[in-house]
């Protein structure tokens, strides 16, 4: 695949460039409330810009429902971006990009209140792709830097990308390395942390990761499914009935690692009753909203020889501050891995925004994606859309 270097090798000054980034940010109103993706975003924009290109950015913001939806506006992000590049970036409407200097940078309104970007339907998608390379012009080019959406088989992940000379941005770029580096030849002994809510959104994961990895610990609500397995009762915390089988296959492996206590309350709120209970002890109607003191300290133990550290999934409901001291704690044992040595991936999402919301620096990691579901679906073995038509 061709990368950012190569196409400032190949010069871009005047030239229109068009770069898919993953500007997915969470908000409250109109408030970014972790601005984590933009930030990544900014060294390839940057460097665009910096060479004398015409920078067209297309992003998403949340899952509009065939139309515009003002909540859902790329406005707060454009003011953000503006403030970390140093230099305007005014949001315009896909079919009114204005004409542009050298050096500028403009980011089209949310590429997903058009419904034909994430249309089934490849004619659709194209039309729309048209639309886009008909922005570059004859000596266009497509910049790929949204890690965070390269699964997506989409008009502007995907079908531009097959109209347009086409390059991996320097986001894209360092993800796959790290993904190379932990599923060709991870240094051992290679830990994975899981966490999140359900069995079943990572099933397949845990089925390619287990005959590759020494030891994989579960936290977050997924974990009592498989406490459901080994014949616990689990009070009211969530529970997967369907998938109770394939967790005590997946515990067959010997190399998961589970709670041995965990935090109940008596009912979903920052302000309910709290108690901290062995995972035998878990009281009815009560639900575990947090990994406990002892399981973060088994995690830890558990850590601290890795080589190689995978984290997906936070390990309980960390943005209450009392479910929030086993992600803090867990995340801590990773740091702490990564200053004895080894190497450790944190793999986006909600993961990336607890390390931020827990208060711990982002340099205590080897790397933070920006892409939790595209990281899965790489560890999966699956073919990602947006990569794979960069290969061609």
């Amino acid at each position: 695949m061709k990368t950012l270097d190569d196409l400032l090798d190949e010069g871009v000054e005047g030239r229109t460039v068009l770069v898919r980034s993953d500007l997915n940010v969470p908000l409250d109103g109109d408030r970014i409330t972790d601005d984590g993706r933009i930030r990544a975003s900014v060294p390839t924009i940057s460097e665009l810009s910096g060479a004398g290109a015409i920078v067209v950015i297309t992003a998403h913001l949340g899952r509009p429902k065939g139309g515009p939806d003002p909540a859902l506006s790329l406005a707060p992000v454009a003011s953000r971006l503006s403030e970390l590049l140093g230099a305007p970036v005014k949001l315009v409407p896909l079919d009114a990009v204005p004409n542009m200097a050298a050096g500028d940078v403009v980011l089209v309104e949310n590429i997903r209140f058009d419904p034909r970007e994430t249309s089934k339907d490849d004619d659709e998608r194209a039309g729309l792709a048209d639309e886009l390379v008909a922005i570059a012009g004859d000596d266009g080019a497509f910049v790929s830097d949204g890690f965070g959406v390269v699964h997506r088989k989409q008009a502007s992940v995907y079908d531009v990308a097959q109209d347009l000379p086409s390059y991996a941005g320097g986001l894209v770029q360092a993800e796959v390395e790290v993904l190379r580096r932990l599923t060709e030849d991870p240094a051992r002994p290679y830990s994975v942390v899981l966490g999140g809510s359900k069995v079943s959104d990572k099933l397949a994961v845990i089925e390619a990761l287990l005959p590759r990895v020494d030891s994989l610990l579960v936290g977050g609500g997924m974990c009592f499914t498989f406490l459901a397995a080994q014949g616990y009762g689990v009070g009211a915390s969530l529970l997967e009935s369907d998938q109770i089988g394939n967790a005590r296959k997946l515990l067959e492996s010997g190399k998961i690692l589970l709670p041995v206590d965990v935090v109940v309350a008596d009912r979903f709120a920052a302000d309910a009753q709290v108690r901290t209970v062995a995972v035998d002890a878990i009281p009815d109607g009560w639900l575990g909203l947090d990994v406990g003191p002892d399981t973060v300290a088994a995690f830890g133990e558990a850590l601290s020889g890795a080589r190689t550290v995978f984290w997906n999934g936070p390990m309980g409901v960390f943005e209450m501050a009392p479910f929030a001291e086993g992600t803090r704690g867990v995340a801590q044992a990773i740091v702490d891995a990564t200053a004895a040595g080894a190497f450790s991936v944190v793999g986006g999402g909600d993961s990336a925004a607890a390390v931020r919301a827990v208060g711990l620096p982002e340099d205590g990691f080897s790397h933070i994606s920006t892409g939790g579901g595209a990281s899965l679906e790489y560890l999966e073995g699956k073919a990602l859309p947006g990569l794979s038509v960069l290969d061609r």
